[in-house]
């Protein structure tokens, strides 16, 4: 009798022990983007999964496209057969059709498809691989020197990884590098015909001045988001990874933003000199057993109220007025020049993972 009470006291502890998981605090950074400090920081240089935060880079790559004269935003963008059979998100457009790169990109910031991430790796570097060293060579220029990508969608593979100080990195290049560009992130919602897609960033029009920028998902990444936001001339980012659940990242990002609005940046240190800790590590944590379980998704339920709504816990997350305004994309209208980049067979390329250490990230500027 005495052994089956220990037992069960034990499963019991073990119950608890697995479920005070989800809310063990994952990477994040908060940065004021008007003078570079970092306002707070939490294991900012440990590796992690992006997922589709991926898609940040992905439009980089073409923005710098656009920027070196190889197309317009009104270039075809073709459905490759590749892309049709990339898992959801997705479009499900039909090999063979056309979009303009405008949209593919709104389809990207709005809708997360993998296959128009997907076709507009292989419409612009020529293959997957090829757009993929594009991205890392990128990353390098722009001082991202913790990331590694085998894709433009963000569906995970081992060898894709970066930090919440990359990505930080990542969003300021995206707005001081392509100001013009700022809009493609602070998209309420898409229409394509009847269908409404709205924005996965639940910050925008919840969040006081949130114009930006990208959210993403899987079982191993985890909820991860990049927000911004603007109030009284003042800007501020916010990178949160590895969350339980999409409305704890929206909570954790409000609240580090609201709390930062709220007071002056003092003293605090410019992300050009934040360096890492002697424990970094050197290996992302595969969330997939504590996010992808059915008592996993049986929790999250519980942060939805009786309509099915996402319950917030963060003041700084008010009820949303009016309904989202949505911009329409569709099939056609490309009438710039398409891509000169030979089409190549979609061959991986091997990427070996380098060992992580402080001094290499040093050496190399971070």
């Amino acid at each position: 009798m005495r052994n089956r009470l220990v037992l069960a006291t034990l499963a019991a502890a073990l119950a608890v022990t697995a479920w005070q998981q989800p809310v063990l605090a994952g990477p994040s950074i908060l940065v004021d983007l008007n003078t570079g400090q970092v306002l707070a920081q939490e294991d900012a240089f440990k590796p992690s999964y992006p997922a589709s935060l991926t898609k940040l880079m992905t439009t980089y790559v073409a923005f710098r496209a656009v920027q070196a004269g190889e197309l317009r935003l009104d270039s075809p963008i073709e459905i490759t057969t590749e892309a049709t059979k990339e898992p959801p998100s997705k479009m499900g457009y039909a090999a063979g059709s056309v979009l303009t790169l405008d949209n593919a990109i709104k389809i990207l910031m709005v809708k997360s498809a993998n296959d128009i991430a997907t076709a507009l790796a292989i419409n612009i570097g020529g293959s997957e691989a090829a757009f993929a060293q594009r991205m890392n060579d990128e990353a390098r220029r722009i001082g991202m020197t913790q990331s590694n990508f085998v894709n433009a969608h963000g569906l995970h593979s081992d060898e894709q990884y970066t930090s919440a100080r990359d990505l930080a990195v990542l969003a300021i290049a995206l707005r001081r590098d392509f100001p013009q560009h700022a809009d493609y992130f602070k998209l309420d919602a898409l229409a394509d015909g009847q269908n409404i897609m709205e924005n996965h960033n639940t910050l925008m029009g919840r969040f006081e001045g949130a114009d930006g920028m990208k959210t993403g998902y899987t079982c191993p990444a985890g909820f991860n988001l990049v927000a911004s936001a603007t109030q009284q001339g003042r800007s501020l980012l916010a990178v949160v990874i590895g969350e339980f659940s999409p409305e704890e990242r929206a909570d954790k990002a409000a609240d580090l933003m609201g709390n930062a609005f709220a007071k002056p940046a003092g003293d605090a240190p410019l992300l050009a000199n934040l360096q890492p800790g002697a424990d970094v590590g050197n290996q992302a944590t595969n969330l997939r057993p504590v996010v992808c379980t059915e008592e996993a998704w049986r929790e999250r339920a519980k942060r939805r109220d009786a309509d099915g709504k996402p319950i917030y816990h963060s003041k700084f997350i008010t009820e949303r007025t009016g309904d989202p305004v949505a911009i329409a994309v569709s099939l056609g209208g490309a009438t710039g020049p398409r891509s000169t980049q030979p089409r190549y067979a979609n061959v991986p390329i091997p990427t070996p993972r380098p060992d992580y250490s402080p001094e290499s990230a040093q050496a190399q500027g971070g």
